[in-house]
């Protein structure tokens, strides 16, 4: 059993960024590397598979780091989303400052894995988050640079919506995204699509997916009704050969896992097949 410890550094304005780092436990000559794992939009830390993925690359001998992005809305309430007015705020902007946070946290050493190579997760929004990061800093002399990336179930682009959302954000400044997990209206900022708008360049995840050169394994689900399965192939073909696309037969977008998962339950086939694979990828890339 890994042991588990929380933590919380500061964020995008501020804002805390809350964790918790899986330690394996009877590694011979310590633990492998550290991987950081990032939920998607209305997501957090502790969302049906992301603990079970925490463990089992702990239990592969890596430092295992999963995180809230500090304008997620979320904190350790999980009934509710506890800041709504923090969600609001959220942008692409906001979640790559935060992942940049927790690899350099990482890096000096306020978080386990200080020297240690590390590998990039995002599933969904936070896989888009994971490849903006890794693009934005490709070749950046500033950040640790990562010894791979992996997304489950990345859409393709960062702005998804249709010419009539757009307008109506403008015209009333947010749009409404309710939650069927909590029954909350949430809100979209206008900012989310200002800064898009505003800053074109840093916001075409296509082109940044070819501006980083370490591996990247991409996963998808071929029943995933959320994202596109066309996304991932979209990603592969920009990427190149520093890219392996995963499709799982049978996986929807979070892999056939409930939310929450209990501890005693069995995983899916289908995230099975995703964490044994993201294993041997990820210790493949540590050990180069």
């Amino acid at each position: 059993m890994n042991h588990v410890n929380a933590w919380s550094i500061a964020g995008s304005d501020g804002e805390p960024i809350i964790g918790n780092c899986h330690m394996p436990a009877g590694i011979s000559g310590g633990p492998l590397g550290v991987i950081l794992i990032a939920h998607g939009f209305k997501g957090y830390k502790d969302y049906g598979m992301f603990p079970r993925i925490a463990q089992s690359m702990a239990g592969a001998g890596f430092i295992a780091h999963r995180f809230n992005f500090s304008h997620s809305g979320m904190t350790n309430n999980l009934e509710t989303f506890e800041r709504p007015d923090l969600f609001e705020k959220d942008t692409w902007n906001r979640q790559v400052f935060d992942y940049r946070a927790v690899i350099d946290a990482v890096a000096n050493g306020n978080l386990e894995g200080a020297g240690m190579k590390y590998v990039m997760f995002g599933h969904s929004r936070g896989g888009v988050t994971a490849l903006l990061t890794a693009g934005r800093f490709a070749n950046d002399s500033s950040m640790v640079q990562p010894a791979g990336v992996v997304t489950a179930s990345a859409p393709s682009q960062c702005n998804n919506l249709t010419p009539e959302l757009t307008e109506q954000m403008k015209r009333e400044g947010y749009l409404v995204s309710p939650s069927s997990r909590t029954g909350q209206d949430l809100r979209i900022g206008k900012n989310y699509l200002t800064q898009m708008e505003e800053d074109p360049a840093r916001h075409d995840l296509l082109g940044m997916v070819r501006k980083f050169t370490c591996p990247l394994m991409i996963f998808h689900g071929e029943k995933d009704p959320t994202v596109p399965i066309d996304c991932a192939t979209q990603i592969s073909i920009e990427a190149g050969k520093k890219a392996l696309l995963i499709a799982i037969e049978a996986a929807d977008h979070v892999f056939n896992t409930p939310n929450p998962l209990p501890a005693d339950q069995t995983t899916s086939p289908q995230l099975q097949t995703l964490l044994d694979r993201m294993a041997e990828f990820a210790a493949n890339c540590v050990s180069c």
